[in-house]
């Protein structure tokens, strides 16, 4: 479960909206991945056919779950390894706990994963006596900031060098680095000793082929590498929509994963996971756990408008374009998937009673759509989630009253009219006069974020009526 209250979006995101330094980290950060990314799109040869094929490799995989799932379950464990299947997220922290209780595991290092974010692992470690240790920069930032990633794939995203400086003296003791590579010595040298001793390491899966039972982690730091193979117990987590049905589905997901997320060719590291270590092998865990994770997956799934969401590559673009995630950041939506693909995902895994305000935090630009690799239409599934939350969460009274004093006054023309110039002047007075806005609630709010609108001299139905009669001033 999300580490932070999901309840109390609309505070938070108030909170952050007024943080004009976290604005400029957020800003520095997303806009620098989205120029990145563009030029490197612009250099790929036919991307808008690539990320067609994209589409097709994730469409024919969710819709065919059902028979791809048991053959990646037959050729992981003809590959040596174990699978477990996990209906939620409290089932998926039991079986890694069971796992190193087994194994007598007393500290863990973990590769970059969301699914781990998304099931609260480390809090049930912790809480097991297990030391659980992020060896992805940026997730050991904000670990040792005792937060949860603002970012998908940049978790540090909301916090500067000088910010990282501090904490490391804070934290660790180390002296006021001043420079990156400093601060990233520093990490390594401390987590090299945590590699050394640990036991279990942990890692998310990016991609999975039911044709051979092989899983992708892709990664820029080297720490997933080490992860995977020092320790001599591997568990692997993955949400059940990571599977792809062949080997060769690889290549789109390798191709645009990459150059959407960091704005990379390629990422520096991509491991293929086949199994422990045989005995020609000189490295490599001696046992390697699956874990496959429902979590309310199968409900987007059997969900004909929603599944869509599930072809996400986790590549964090949509948040890099998405102008409310860059002036709320990650925090505010209080879930371990944030931006505009956690809007869409939130409701389905939690509830939307749970996240009510969630698919409202968009400007349904359509920013998010056009970045997104394999094309999810993520402003039509905001719009379904508002129609659905509309109908099945009761709306202040107040409102429902102006829905259908609107309803009302629409259904009829002459009503319409005859309310026109009383609208009109209201308008007009309300701009003169501002703290008359104080004396109607929505006025109030809106005026809190936005300058009311004044209504026109003249509508487009008078407008309309003077062009046919020829008397229209303002015609050409």
């Amino acid at each position: 479960m999300a580490a932070i209250a999901t309840r109390d979006f609309r505070a938070r995101a108030a909170a952050a909206a007024g943080d004009t330094a976290l604005h400029r980290k957020l800003d520095a950060a997303s806009l620098r991945f989205l120029d990145k990314r563009a030029r490197v799109f612009a250099a790929l040869p036919d991307a808008d056919a690539r990320r067609d094929r994209a589409r097709a490799v994730k469409a024919h995989a969710i819709a065919t779950l059902d028979t791809l799932l048991p053959e990646l379950e037959r050729r992981f464990t003809a590959n040596g390894g174990i699978v477990h299947w996990a209906r939620d997220g409290a089932a998926a922290c039991a079986i890694v706990l069971d796992i190193a209780a087994r194994a007598g595991v007393r500290l863990v290092v973990k590769g970059k994963s969301m699914v781990s974010e998304e099931i609260g692992l480390n809090a049930c470690l912790e809480a097991a006596g297990i030391e659980a240790v992020e060896t992805d920069l940026g997730e050991y930032i904000v670990q040792l900031a005792g937060e949860p990633p603002s970012h998908i794939i940049t978790p540090a995203i909301h916090l500067s060098q000088d910010d990282v400086a501090a904490l490391f003296t804070a934290r660790l003791g180390e002296p006021l680095h001043s420079t990156a590579e400093a601060l990233t010595a520093a990490a390594r040298r401390l987590l090299r000793a945590k590699f050394r001793a640990a036991g279990m390491g942990v890692t998310g899966v990016n991609f999975a082929s039911a044709e051979s039972g092989t899983l992708v982690v892709v990664e820029n730091e080297g720490n997933g590498r080490m992860a995977l193979t020092l320790p001599r117990v591997h568990v692997a987590l993955m949400g059940i929509e990571k599977l792809v049905a062949r080997d060769e589905d690889f290549a789109p997901m390798l191709e645009l994963l990459p150059r959407s997320a960091t704005g990379q060719t390629l990422t520096s590291y991509v491991s293929l996971v086949t199994g422990p270590r045989r005995n020609d092998e000189i490295d490599g865990p001696e046992a390697v756990h699956l874990v496959l994770l429902d979590n309310g997956r199968t409900r987007l799934l059997a969900d004909p408008i929603m599944r869509e969401a599930l072809y996400c590559l986790r590549c964090g673009a949509c948040l890099n374009a998405c102008p409310v995630y860059r002036r709320i950041g990650g925090h505010a939506y209080g879930y371990a998937y944030s931006g505009p693909i956690g809007a869409v995902i939130a409701p389905a895994l939690l509830g939307i009673e749970r996240v009510p305000d969630l698919p409202f935090a968009s400007t349904l630009c359509g920013a998010c759509r056009d970045v997104c690799p394999v094309r999810i239409d993520i402003p039509r599934l905001l719009l379904a989630w508002r129609a659905r939350i509309a109908a099945a969460v009761p709306r202040a009274w107040g409102e429902r009253l102006l829905v259908r004093g609107w309803r009302w006054i629409a259904w009829s023309p002459r009503l319409y009219r005859a309310l026109t110039p009383i609208v009109r002047a209201g308008s007009a007075l309300v701009a003169r006069i501002p703290a008359l806005a104080r004396l109607a609630p929505p006025l109030a709010a809106w005026r809190r974020g936005r300058e009311l609108p004044r209504a026109a001299p003249r509508s487009f139905h008078e407008r309309w009526r003077d062009r046919r009669h020829g008397t229209d001033p303002d015609a050409p």
